[in-house]
């Protein structure tokens, strides 16, 4: 079959877009951004992609490894960048006859502690995974994704006939027109909104979230209550600000560890004391420079850090 090469051109712009988004350094997320609106077709291919592209990751991991031969100047193991080149080059010659394209069946997009990775969705949403998160989408409904634990920013396209929903654990959230961050540890869930508003399981609680206002779901005591919050402070983390009002610092403590991909523990003697301001976060090794900030002592201890009382 031939394809058409309008679309051949665009599925390769898809792809390199999956191969440099691979890039933990990758930060062009305005330029990709600014590709996607410029063509609805942009999109919807590369949604097609990506979505091959997490399924190619689940074969790899599947499949026996194959014996590949070296070059003789060659005495180290391939970059994982030059492999997902080549599976990447594979792609192309099976998504152009219509191999991968979108099954009814769900997928997940997961982050390694560390990792932040962005989805775009084919209606123009987007959602964007923190460190260690796991989200499951459906093919049979683009509309519906699933947050199993960690932390995401959704960034929705509103539809009032077709509203996009997050499910939580046992909490269902139902976008007005948003812009959300959603954080799941366990049975704690915390929904911060900065544009439009969510409604917080709609057949129950009918609990409505506007724009500046945060919904936390309390772990173990079946309830939730709501705080005010700067609605620009929301999804600060994408830029390495975390903002809190009262929050226990063990959940400072596991809001770093996501962020920087190492074990970051509070002990028993701090772990439950709140914390409030804003954490503007500096590189991994210069971690503790946050300590005078958070009133504790920051030690580095095994393979991660420690949260302590000061000397």
């Amino acid at each position: 079959m031939t394809v058409p090469q309008d679309r051949a051109m665009i599925e390769t712009a898809a792809l390199d877009w999956i191969v440099r988004q691979r890039d933990p350094d990758f930060d062009d997320w305005d330029g990709f951004t600014a590709w996607l609106e410029a063509d609805p077709a942009h999109a919807e291919i590369y949604q097609a992609m990506a979505a091959a592209d997490a399924d190619m990751d689940a074969l790899v991991e599947q499949a026996e490894p194959l014996a590949l031969p070296v070059p003789a100047n060659d005495v180290g193991r391939p970059s994982r960048r030059w492999a997902m080149g080549a599976v990447a080059a594979a792609l192309v010659g099976v998504i152009s006859i219509g191999i991968f394209y979108p099954r009814a069946d769900p997928w997940s997009v997961e982050t390694r502690p560390g990792e932040r990775r962005q989805i775009a969705l084919a209606d123009g949403s987007r959602i964007i995974l923190n460190g260690d998160t796991r989200v499951t989408l459906d093919r049979r409904d683009p509309r519906i994704a699933t947050l199993e634990r960690g932390e995401a920013m959704f960034v929705v396209h509103h539809d009032e006939s077709d509203p996009f929903e997050v499910m939580a654990g046992e909490a269902r959230l139902v976008d007005v027109g948003t812009a959300f961050n959603v954080r799941r540890d366990g049975a704690a869930l915390d929904v911060a909104v900065s544009e439009g508003a969510v409604l917080y399981n709609p057949d129950a609680e009918a609990a409505r979230i506007d724009a500046g206002t945060r919904l936390r779901v309390i772990a173990g005591a079946d309830r939730y209550e709501f705080v005010p919050i700067d609605a620009r402070d929301v999804g600060g983390w994408r830029e390495g600000r975390l903002v809190y009002d009262g929050q226990a610092l063990s959940v400072v403590a596991a809001d770093l560890a996501r962020y920087y991909g190492v074990r970051v523990a509070a002990d028993a003697a701090v772990r439950g004391r709140p914390f409030r301001g804003v954490l503007t976060l500096p590189r991994r090794e210069a971690m503790a420079s946050l300590a005078p900030v958070l009133g504790v002592a920051i030690s580095p201890r095994g393979d991660g850090w420690v949260l302590s009382s000061p000397q």
